[in-house]
């Protein structure tokens, strides 16, 4: 059978224990106040009892603990102001965010700022008027807001000079007072980029499933339709109809790629691979659709071999891809040459893949390895491009702990590096 306590006993409880305590703490000044009590009542109230029961009073007034005297102190400083809480000046608090973070007053003049709003807002001395340094219509209106009604306020702001960047402000008053107010700046630009990529690459994605989609219902509504009895019309049509179809396989094929890749980013890749045999592979390989388009592969292995950490079947995909676009867009050229240096960049080992073609401007060059991204769309689509190649290779050499480097000029050629870290030696 249980028992319930109510709240009325919880609080007598409560009340009674801290009587206790307060009669323990003083238990010694009071013991010595009965004591010389007694003393006088026993002895009179001559001039040496009175004395001998001052003497109590003060020597039993030395054992009181001297944690219950240090934390009165402590509660009166607090209580003025002054204890160590006080120590924490707004200097502290403001520089322990990372965030950017202004204080400011009902005018809207800086009065305080950490070193993040200093490095992100250099333009912003002391005393400055925010309305003039943020001229949004959005900032403009949470400032007044929170000045005028003292209540917590929050917008996305977008600064663009000198660096790009979407801030999440959050503004409140600093204190009942409402004299001064805090203004937060959460730095959002990542979370932006990337969905701004995600849009982009369904975008892209569903453009480029489309367009074939788009071609080979058109071709079966012709078949349906007017060229039903058509046997010359039918063969071509189911040709490229194949073409279209084989297209989408490739770009789903990369998708799928891509994604494989993305959910086994963070494993490090620890076998061994030798360069030499594994590129010798890739350029037999190739070497028929070389010949198809009139180009001539040059493999130059170097000496010994060339051992890099890394899985073989993702380098073999990496090089098929740089030498597969070597042979489509350098064909002008003739020939392509795959050479390794066994004395690379850093210590490492580099492979290059060189073609002699038109070249790719430099404008271009930063973002080859951006999902989709075409120098030149139309030649890309003629070519069997899905404009995935590059970015798989971007996300299997950081994988990797590699790098790419790309060096082209219009009408020279271009070259990609990849440059391999050092093997580490067991």
């Amino acid at each position: 059978m249980g028992v319930s306590v109510d709240d009325e006993q919880i609080g007598e409880i409560s009340a009674i224990e801290a009587a206790r305590q307060r009669l323990l703490a003083a238990r010694w000044p009071i013991l010595a106040a009965l004591g010389a009590i007694a003393l006088i009542t026993v002895a009179g109230t001559s001039p040496i009892v009175l004395a001998l029961s001052s003497l109590m009073v003060v020597v039993a007034g030395l054992f009181v603990p001297l944690r219950t005297l240090r934390q009165r102190r402590i509660e009166r400083a607090v209580e003025a102001g002054q204890g160590p809480d006080a120590q924490l000046s707004a200097d502290d608090l403001a520089g322990a965010v990372s965030d950017p973070l202004i204080v400011f007053d009902r005018s809207g003049a800086v009065v305080k700022m950490n070193a993040a709003a200093a490095a992100a807002f250099s333009r912003l001395p002391f005393g400055a008027s925010l309305a003039l340094r943020f001229r949004a219509p959005e900032m403009q209106g949470l400032i007044t807001d929170v000045v005028a009604n003292g209540k917590l306020g929050s917008v996305d702001y977008h600064e663009r000079a000198p660096v790009d960047r979407w801030y999440r402000v959050t503004a409140s008053p600093a204190g009942e007072t409402r004299t001064f107010f805090v203004m937060v700046f959460r730095d959002q630009s990542e979370v932006r980029r990337i969905d701004r990529m995600r849009a982009d690459f369904i975008a892209n994605a569903s453009h480029e499933l489309r367009t074939p989609l788009a071609s080979v219902a058109g071709f079966i509504d012709t078949l349906r339709g007017p060229a039903r009895d058509d046997a010359a019309a039918r063969d071509q049509f189911l040709q490229i109809m194949q073409g279209q179809t084989s297209r989408m396989a490739r770009l789903i094929d990369d998708l799928l790629s891509l994604s494989r890749l993305e959910m086994k980013s963070f494993l490090d890749p620890s076998a061994r691979v030798d360069l030499v045999p594994l590129l010798g592979g890739v350029a037999d390989a190739l070497r028929p659709l070389a010949a198809e388009t009139g180009v001539r592969i040059d493999y130059v292995p170097g000496n010994g071999p060339a051992e890099v950490a890394g899985m073989g079947d993702e380098l073999i995909q990496v090089f098929e891809n740089l030498l597969e676009n070597a042979c489509k867009y350098g064909r002008v050229g003739g020939k392509v040459e795959l050479t390794i240096n066994h004395e690379g960049s850093d210590g490492g080992i580099d492979v290059s893949v060189r073609d002699f073609g038109d070249g790719i401007p430099e404008e271009h060059i930063p973002r080859l390895t951006e999902r989709f991204y075409r120098v030149d769309a139309e030649s890309s689509r003629g070519q069997k491009g899905t404009g995935l190649g590059l970015a798989i290779v971007k996300h299997i050499l950081t994988r990797h702990k590699a790098r790419m480097s790309v060096r082209s000029k219009p009408g020279e050629g271009s070259v990609f590096t990849v440059h391999f870290p050092p093997v580490e030696r067991a």
